[in-house]
């Protein structure tokens, strides 16, 4: 197959193709790396620094904290694609957004909720607002 097709596939739970990192930069961990430190999947860290096999990320609330996060293999799921996907990436895709849904368990400094579509319950609204826990 063609790599420029195989480029614009965007299989579930893989980064994309062309992983574009900057420091400063908010990123969200797509597996779960190391629990007992909170690198877990949907954790959202801060780019430190990058490397050609590390990056260097801080977790949010925790002050001095900085971790290292590996490149990984990564495949697709056996029945998404008639063929397996490998990629050997970081594990983490731009995360200046997010659902209400991944932002469950999370606390967040600042909270911006769109509104324009309703949610599904007066539960997930609860959730998003429930995430600020810094005001003023």
């Amino acid at each position: 197959m063609p790599t420029e097709y195989l480029q614009s596939l965007n299989p579930h739970g893989l980064p994309p193709s062309v992983l574009e990192l900057k420091v400063g930069m908010p990123v969200m961990i797509l597996r779960n790396i190391n629990v007992e430190k909170g690198l877990c999947n949907g954790t959202r860290v801060t780019v430190l620094g990058i490397g050609e096999f590390l990056l260097k990320v801080k977790l949010p609330g925790v002050d001095g904290c900085v971790e290292v996060i590996p490149r990984f293999t990564l495949s697709t799921l056996e029945n998404e694609y008639p063929f397996t996907l490998t990629r050997k990436q970081f594990p983490v895709r731009p995360s200046f957004v997010m659902t209400i849904n991944k932002s469950q368990g999370q606390s967040l400094k600042i909270v911006g909720v769109d509104l324009r579509l309703p949610v599904f319950t007066h539960g997930q609204l609860y959730v998003a607002l429930s995430r600020l826990y810094y005001c003023c």
